[in-house]
């Protein structure tokens, strides 16, 4: 392979791409170890990694062009040896003059000084920190001044950042396109408001507050299902770029904070809400008349209380109705990826979900649906699934815990002409006979049955080839299917 022209050989070279095969060429010979080192353009270490500044170095010169990094101390305890430092990432930074973009998981002993040898990178486009324990708003603003070319930001269990002065300082730059917070206490939802001019070029974003037991659970608050939370424009910034929003686990009373992003975003692709509080059909509307290119809208949903002023009535529900439903298959015509997603709500109280069958039916008859997944879904039963059979475009459909659903329910589905892909977890009314009902949707090319009490594996096998089925389950498991971790 020696007598091969270079050039061909780093061709050949380019077209694998598993760093294992990659690793084992580079043994083959001196010229393949060279054209392999410098076309290498990723690399992810962890607690193998020799710290000392020669080791460092000599593994930069060995991979001079890397693009991407990603050092991950998960799991690391002391007898691993040292951890990757403050002057580790001084070696890096000066020495891989193309990285563009930079991960570092768990590295607790890289503190504020370090991160400021960033500014070194010029190129650096995107950097994640997740569970840096160290670092502080104060490194972060000297990446905001130093990394000029920093496009993506992403913040995840940074338990030590709180000011957001590197927060203004970068909508006023204007230069990012994807910002992450996930699990930042010291930061809040009103915080990321200040932004400023730099949501005018953002396309993804995402904001996550640290878990809790009252995210899923109702609390004593009363929230009014008429308020307007659009009707005065408080917030004098556009985000007209904004492609991807996801907004989880907060809290929009008293104040509108983050809420006020829903009637913004023209441009929205994909939209996710998980648990978060207060939102009404107002809110979706908003959305829906905004965002006609919407393809994509998970939400999962918790109980919350409701208080209407005109009759004094409270009632417990999710925060939507079948308003927010028909307001999107009105207004979404690209609609092909559902999610809904309950938690709380018992079987035994169909009204506790604000959608009725009604409403969700007229949404994936105006819709081109795709995907659907339902979880906990009390209102869906067979006359849905009948519904769903005559959907043209439905390809893959998850149904968890949705008790309602029985054989009959199998023996629509098994019509639905595009269907290829079929979940079911928790469904306690299917049994191994509504399963086989499903060998005449001769498109079906995977089956996943989990935890359905009345299926066997034998019934599961018979219809397709593609099969997973599991029928233990433990209660921790359970808990994330309820909770919709799954």
């Amino acid at each position: 392979m020696e007598d091969l022209p270079e050039a061909l050989v780093t061709e050949i070279v380019k077209k694998i791409s598993r760093t294992s095969d990659l690793n084992s060429l580079s043994l083959v010979s001196k010229q393949l170890y060279t054209i392999e080192g410098n076309q290498r353009g990723a690399i992810r270490v962890g607690s193998g990694l020799c710290t000392a500044a020669e080791a460092l170095i000599s593994l930069c010169a060995r991979f001079p062009n890397l693009l991407k990094v990603e050092i991950d101390y998960s799991g690391w305890i002391p007898g691993h040896g040292n951890q990757f430092d403050n002057n580790g990432l001084f070696v890096f930074s000066s020495n891989c003059s193309s990285l563009v973009d930079l991960t570092l998981s768990f590295c607790s002993y890289i503190d504020d000084s370090g991160l400021g040898c960033l500014a070194y990178c010029k190129t650096l486009a995107s950097l994640s920190l997740n569970s840096t324990p160290q670092i502080t708003s104060t490194g972060l603003i000297s990446v905001a001044v130093g990394c000029t070319s920093l496009s993506a930001l992403r913040l995840i269990d940074c338990e030590k950042i709180d000011s957001v002065e590197w927060l203004e300082y970068l909508g006023k730059n204007g230069s990012l396109e994807e910002l992450v917070v996930k699990n930042c206490k010291g930061i809040n939802h009103h915080d990321l408001l200040k932004f400023g001019s730099g949501w005018m070029k953002l396309q993804k974003f995402e904001f996550q507050r640290i878990n809790g037991i009252h995210d899923i659970h109702p609390g004593y608050e009363f929230f009014d299902p008429y308020y307007d939370a659009h009707g005065r424009d408080i917030y004098d910034f556009c985000c007209e770029s904004l492609k991807d929003l996801r907004l989880a686990r907060i809290k929009t009373s008293p104040e509108i904070g983050l809420r006020v992003l829903l009637g913004k975003c023209k441009s929205l692709e994909k939209l996710c809400l998980e648990y978060v509080h207060a939102l009404n059909d107002n809110d979706m509307i908003a959305l829906s008349q905004r965002c006609s290119n919407l393809g994509s809208i998970s939400l999962w949903l918790s109980l919350q209380r409701y208080y209407s002023e005109e009759d004094g009535y409270c009632e417990t529900r999710t925060s939507f109705t079948d308003k927010s439903l028909y307001a999107l298959a009105l207004n979404c015509p690209m609609l092909q990826i559902v999610d809904l997603r309950f938690t709380g709500c018992s079987p035994d109280y169909p009204t506790e979900i604000g959608f009725t069958q009604k409403g969700f039916v007229a949404l994936i008859q105006s819709c081109p649906i795709r995907v659907l997944v339902l979880n906990n879904a009390n209102f869906f039963d067979d006359e849905g699934m009948k519904a769903l059979s005559s959907s043209p475009y439905l390809d893959t459909l998850e149904l968890i815990l949705c008790h309602a659903v029985t054989d009959t329910g199998m023996r629509f589905i098994a019509h639905a002409p595009s269907l290829s892909n079929l979940t079911l977890r928790a469904c306690h009314k299917v049994t191994g006979a509504g399963v086989t009902e499903l060998r005449r949707a001769h498109k079906l090319e995977s089956l996943v049955i989990e935890y359905c009490g009345e299926v066997s594996l034998q019934a599961a096998q018979d219809v397709t080839k593609s099969v997973h089925y599991s029928s233990k389950y433990s209660n921790a498991l359970m808990r994330k299917i309820v909770l919709g971790g799954a």
